[in-house]
């Protein structure tokens, strides 16, 4: 899932060049089974599916390289360009800036879909391109484009923008797949990959003086919350996720994988590692997936495994029992993918978008209901995104915000939100040039600052490696509403994320006894209301409690009048919210 660089078929040809196939010399060492699947992927995609006969017996090379050609079927030539090229990626993530810009190869008959990214224009102005400048040595370098704005830190008073906070201190190495967290006004980043290696260091930037500091680890001693032996492996294409005072680390890829998913727990106070101590089945360990923090459950999804192969699994971890419990759920699941995003709204509903196979990229939105336990998939509406993999999101309210990412052709430059509520994409800004926001692997995390939401991005890979920090003030405001979506009978999000039954929607319409909650959450939420939403959505308020009021009084009469005025008040509340 390239971000970024050379189209196909040329960008097969420079990574077979760069192996050290047509000729070419190459310093790569790579495992037997690696070095023929990659073998048998060159042949299928410049040959075609493996038509000789079987070699003698007596020469066994040639006969495994038969077998691992002849295995590939009849996989298409495009699909064996792209696996190639992406198990180059995983075995030599830095093979693209060290490749030649030459290509050899004979040419493919092969049909690509191809797009020319054209400058961006909102309000009458062009935003340019990336800037090159000479260095000291000669060599060109990129400036930041100019509409990621430098600024201090202290000043970043513009909404629905990036601007790059300027710090202070060592940052971390450049990497991607990292993964990284917010606690008390610090960004935590772990781990990650540079140049095919995995890191195990550990920093922290302070918001509130832009620094930069690394965090000396240690491993714990053995305790009753942890199992044994407490050994801590650097890793990449993980998650970290924040839990009361620690940090949990689930998943990820490593150099020598276990069989089944561990979860690291990094205590902050004393700056130890330790293996967190679970019970049940755990999921099989892999990398690429998603971890969702719902309530006190850990809701795990999808991922690679070791093998290379692609799951779409459901599995939720109690932190409160450390259990770990597979769903067996309904419906019809997300293809197996990785690199995807996820997020959960309303404490119910687990949204996974996009993510990747070997060979293609998807843009499909699909929800789980917690509930309910069931899959199913809703049609977007508004600006939908493109494709893409290895993209990061956050949620601020019942916004979510998806950034970076990549479709194996160019990287996605625009910032993306999706109204989860209603299903609604809208693009929030885009930034044009090989920046660090265009790429994939990056992380993105949300925490507040001067009292405001910001989101902040790091990292990335997009034809290099990243470790600068972007920062987006968002204008949205929707925790109020949020509020009172919870509060309600029936929330506003079910009609759109939720093919609700009948049955469910009356098993959640209890209309005696609740309309009183719902005058109460509509006059509680009335001044802050007033402060934050325009004067036609304050009159709709006020229309709304005068039919409720009206809808009270009318209780003093007959039983089947009353309970007739309370449908009445629910159906204009669903109508109108």
């Amino acid at each position: 899932m390239v971000s970024s660089g050379l189209a196909y078929p040329e960008r097969f040809y420079a990574a077979a060049s760069h192996v050290g196939f047509h000729g070419s010399q190459s310093s790569l060492k790579f495992s037997n089974d690696t070095a023929l699947l990659l073998y048998a992927l060159h042949q299928q995609a410049t040959v075609g599916p493996c038509n000789i006969p079987k070699p003698s017996a007596w020469n066994p090379v040639e006969q495994s390289k038969w077998q691992s050609w002849q295995g590939l079927g009849t996989m298409p030539s495009v699909e064996a360009m792209r696996l190639f090229v992406k198990i180059l990626e995983e075995e030599d993530p830095g093979w693209y800036p060290r490749a030649s810009n030459s290509v050899s190869g004979p040419a493919v008959d092969v049909q690509f879909q191809s797009t020319k990214a054209q400058p961006i224009v909102r309000d009458g102005a062009s935003f340019g391109e990336t800037k090159m400048i000479s260095t000291e040595d000669g060599s060109l370098t990129e400036t930041q484009d100019k509409d990621v704005v430098l600024e201090d830190p202290n000043t970043v008073s513009v909404y629905n923008q990036w601007t790059a906070p300027l710090t202070s201190g060592q940052p971390p190495k450049a990497r991607y797949e990292h993964g990284a967290a917010i606690i008390q006004d610090k960004m935590y980043i772990y781990g990650g990959n540079h140049n095919g290696r995995y890191l195990g260091d550990f920093h922290v930037l302070d918001f509130k003086n832009w620094t930069w500091s690394r965090v000396e680890t240690k491993v714990a001693t053995d305790s009753q919350e942890t199992s044994t032996p407490a050994i801590v492996t650097p890793c990449a294409g993980h998650s970290l996720i924040p839990w009361d005072n620690k940090l949990l680390c689930v998943g990820g890829h490593t150099k020598d994988p276990s069989d089944s998913m561990r979860v690291k727990v990094f205590d902050l106070l004393n700056c130890t590692w330790s293996i967190l101590k679970t019970y049940g089945k755990p999921p099989i360990s892999r990398g690429g997936q998603s971890a969702t923090l719902v309530g006190k459950s850990l809701v795990i999804f999808g991922g690679q495994d070791a093998k290379k192969s692609l799951l779409n699994d459901l599995h939720i971890l109690d932190l409160d029992s450390m259990t770990w419990d597979e769903i067996d759920a309904v419906g019809s699941p997300p293809s197996p993918r990785s690199d995807h995003a996820a997020a959960v709204h309303a404490e119910r509903y687990l949204l996974i978008f996009g993510g990747g196979s070997h060979t293609t990229c998807f843009d499909d939105l699909h929800v789980f209901d917690l509930q309910t336990e069931e899959w199913s998939r809703h049609t977007q509406q508004g600006d939908a995104p493109t494709p893409r993999a290895g993209h990061a999101g956050v949620t601020v309210g019942e916004n979510w915000f998806i950034v970076g990412g990549g479709d194996n052709k160019s990287g996605a430059s625009e910032t993306v939100v999706l109204n989860m509520s209603t299903l609604v994409w809208s693009v929030l800004t885009s930034v044009q040039g090989r920046v660090a926001l265009v790429s994939e692997g990056l992380s993105l995390v949300v925490s507040s600052y001067n009292d405001e939401d910001v989101i902040v991005a790091f990292g990335g890979y997009n034809g290099r490696y990243n470790n600068e920090v972007n920062v987006l003030k968002p204008s949205h405001r929707s925790s109020l509403k949020s509020k009172i979506i919870e509060a309600s009978p029936l929330p506003i999000s079910v009609s759109a994320v939720n093919n609700a039954t009948s049955r469910d929607i009356e098993s959640e319409i209890e209309v005696e006894g609740k309309s009183k909650g719902i005058i109460t959450t509509l006059k509680s939420g009335k001044e802050v209301l007033k402060a934050s939403l325009s004067k036609e959505m304050i009159q709709t308020l006020q229309l709304k409690e005068e039919i409720a009021e009206t809808a009270m009084r009318n209780v003093q009469g007959t039983s089947i009048r009353a309970k007739s005025t309370y449908s009445g008040t629910i159906k204009v509340f669903q109508t109108r919210g």
